[in-house]
C-alpha cells in the first residue's frame, strides 16, 4: 500500500462558478500572468511538440469533404487541444480544449466554446473541469496587460483599439485599470454595432475614460495614441490582409500591442531605438519550424515578422526580447519616454492552466463548484 487514496473527485466549475471565483478580476489576472511569464523565462514549463513549445494541436477540415457528415472548412472552423505544464508557484498540468466555428454567432453562441481540464502533475488524475471562455478571454487581455504594466509610459492618456470585439473590451478594461491616467479611447472597427457594444462596456468598466473617438482609418486611430492594441482576426496567408500602420503615424513613446494581426514597415523595426518584445521567444522559434519561412506569410502573429527578418539576416536574434526576461530584470524595460515598443502576443496554454489553477484553489476555499466522482476505486488497477 502506498497510502495514496484511490478515490478521484473532480471539481466541476460552470461559468457562474468561474465568475464567483473571480475570473474577471483584471488586476489579479495580470498579476498571475506576470508570474507566468517570469516562470517561462526560467524555463520551468512544457507545452506540446518535440520542443515543448508548440502552441497546440489543431484538427482542421477539408474544403470539400468526401465523407458524409464531416465538417467543411470555413473561417475559424477547427478543434484544438492545447496541453501544458507550468511550474513555479503553479506546478499544474492541464489542457485547454475547444471547438470553433464562426457560424456559431448565428445560433447565439460564442465563436469558440472552451473548456479547461486541470490534472495532478504526479498521478495525472483530473482535479478540475472548468468552463474556460472567460479564463481564455481574461488571460488574453492580461498578457498584453503585463506589457502595459512594465512597458507603457506612466502618463499614458490615449488608448487606441483596433477590433472592438469582446476580447478587446476586456483588454481596454485591463489597460485602464493598470493606467488610470487613460482618459481617451480611440476605436477602429468594422461595424457600428460592435463599436457601440464596446463603448457601452467601457463606460461601465472604465470610469477614468471621458472621451470616445470613433475612427474612420487606422491612421486616425494610431496617431497620438500612447498605447494601442490590435485584436482583429484575419485570414492567414498573405501580409496584404493584415492591418497596416505606417511608421510616420506612430507617436514617440507608444506601446503597440499585437494580440491579433498587424503589419508595419521594416524601417521602424530595424531602428535600434525601437524595442521588440514577444511573450515567449521559444514559441516563435517553434512556429518558424512548424510554418517554415516565410512564416509571417502563413501565420499572422506579428512576432513571426521578427523571426522572418532574423532568418533573412536583417536583424540579430537578440533584438527579439522576452517579456519574462524584462519582468525578471534580466533586460531593461522602457529606456526612454520616446522609445517606441512593439509587443507581440501569441497566447499559450500555460496561461489558461495557471489562471485556472488560481481559480480552482480559490473555489476550494470558498466552497464553489460541484464535486463529481470519477471513482471510489478504479475497476482496473
Amino acid at each position: 500500500m502506498t497510502g495514496i487514496e484511490p478515490r478521484v473527485d473532480i471539481l466541476w466549475m460552470n461559468e457562474a462558478d468561474m465568475l464567483k471565483a473571480g475570473v474577471n478580476d483584471v488586476i489579479a489576472c495580470t498579476d498571475c500572468m506576470e508570474e507566468v511569464v517570469k516562470t517561462l523565462d526560467k524555463g520551468d514549463y512544457r507545452m506540446g511538440g518535440e520542443t515543448g513549445n508548440s502552441h497546440g494541436c489543431m484538427v482542421q477540415f477539408p474544403k470539400d469533404p468526401e465523407f458524409e457528415g464531416m465538417p467543411k472548412d470555413g473561417p475559424d472552423r477547427r478543434f484544438m487541444a492545447m496541453p501544458a505544464y507550468i511550474g513555479g508557484q503553479f506546478k499544474m498540468a492541464g489542457v485547454k480544449w475547444y471547438g470553433s466555428n464562426v457560424e456559431n454567432r448565428d445560433k447565439g453562441l460564442p465563436r469558440s466554446i472552451l473548456m479547461t481540464v486541470l490534472n495532478d502533475k504526479d498521478t495525472g488524475a483530473p482535479i478540475a473541469f472548468q468552463s474556460a471562455n472567460l479564463i481564455s478571454a481574461y488571460r488574453t487581455a492580461a498578457i498584453p496587460g503585463v506589457g502595459v504594466k512594465r512597458l507603457a509610459r506612466k502618463d499614458a492618456k490615449v488608448l487606441g483599439i483596433v477590433g472592438p470585439g469582446f476580447i478587446n473590451s476586456i483588454t481596454a478594461e485591463t489597460f485602464c485599470a493598470l493606467r488610470p491616467s487613460i482618459d481617451t479611447i480611440k476605436i477602429k472597427g468594422r461595424g457600428r454595432p460592435a463599436i457601440d457594444r464596446f463603448i457601452e462596456y467601457c463606460k461601465a468598466h472604465c470610469p477614468n475614460v471621458k472621451n470616445y473617438i470613433v475612427c474612420e482609418t487606422l491612421e486616425e486611430c494610431t496617431r497620438d495614441s500612447d498605447i494601442m492594441n490590435f485584436g482583429t482576426s484575419t485570414p492567414t496567408g498573405g501580409q496584404e490582409t493584415y492591418p497596416f500602420i505606417d511608421s510616420s503615424w506612430i507617436k514617440p513613446g507608444a506601446l503597440i500591442c499585437a494580440v491579433g494581426a498587424l503589419n508595419t514597415p521594416e524601417d521602424i523595426l530595424l531602428d535600434p531605438k525601437t524595442k521588440l518584445v514577444v511573450d515567449n521567444t521559444r514559441m516563435y522559434d517553434t512556429w518558424a519550424k512548424e510554418y517554415p519561412y516565410p512564416t509571417f506569410e502563413k501565420w499572422f502573429i506579428f512576432g513571426s515578422k521578427f523571426t522572418d527578418m532574423i532568418h533573412e539576416g536583417k536583424m540579430d536574434k537578440s533584438r527579439m526580447e522576452d517579456i519574462g526576461a524584462i519582468c525578471n530584470g534580466k533586460v531593461p524595460g522602457r529606456t526612454s519616454d520616446d522609445q517606441i515598443i512593439f509587443y507581440s502576443i501569441g497566447g499559450m496554454p500555460v496561461e489558461d492552466v495557471a489562471w485556472g489553477k488560481v481559480l480552482y484553489e480559490k473555489a476550494l476555499k470558498m466552497g464553489i463548484g460541484t464535486k463529481l466522482n470519477l471513482w471510489d476505486e478504479p475497476y482496473l488497477h
